[in-house]
This record gives structure tokens, C-alpha cells and sequence, in this order.
């Protein structure tokens, strides 16, 4: 199996002040780009944490063969 690289990115904002979200773009080596979609949630501390683990855990389901 390949080396493989998780990208991600996290930062917390008031959710009030969120206009608009896209995807970030990833340029790789051959020239190519790939792209990353952003996910959103939403409440405190704890509902952010408990949402976060399960949608990690729903990625690794996507790719069973890791």
C-alpha cells in the first residue's frame, strides 16, 4: 500500500458569520489538482467533537481498503 497523506484543515468561527463555503484546491507534483471539500458543524464543544469523530469514522468507511 502507498504512503498516504490526510489533508484537513479546522479553524472555529461564529456560526452567524459564515456567507459562503467552496473547496480548497491541492496542486499536486504532476500538475495535476485535486480537491478538497469543506464540512461545516455546527454547536459547542462537545456536539463539534462527538459530529467530527463520526464523520472521520464515516471517511475511513469510504475506503475499506486501507
Amino acid at each position: 500500500m502507498a504512503n498516504l497523506c490526510l489533508v484537513y484543515g479546522m479553524r472555529l468561527l461564529p456560526a452567524d458569520d459564515i456567507a459562503e463555503l467552496g473547496e480548497a484546491t491541492i496542486k499536486l507534483k504532476n500538475g495535476r489538482e485535486a480537491h478538497v471539500t469543506l464540512h461545516v458543524l455546527e454547536g459547542g464543544k462537545e456536539e463539534i467533537e462527538k459530529q467530527l469523530k463520526i464523520s472521520v469514522d464515516s471517511f475511513f468507511d469510504f475506503y475499506p481498503e486501507i
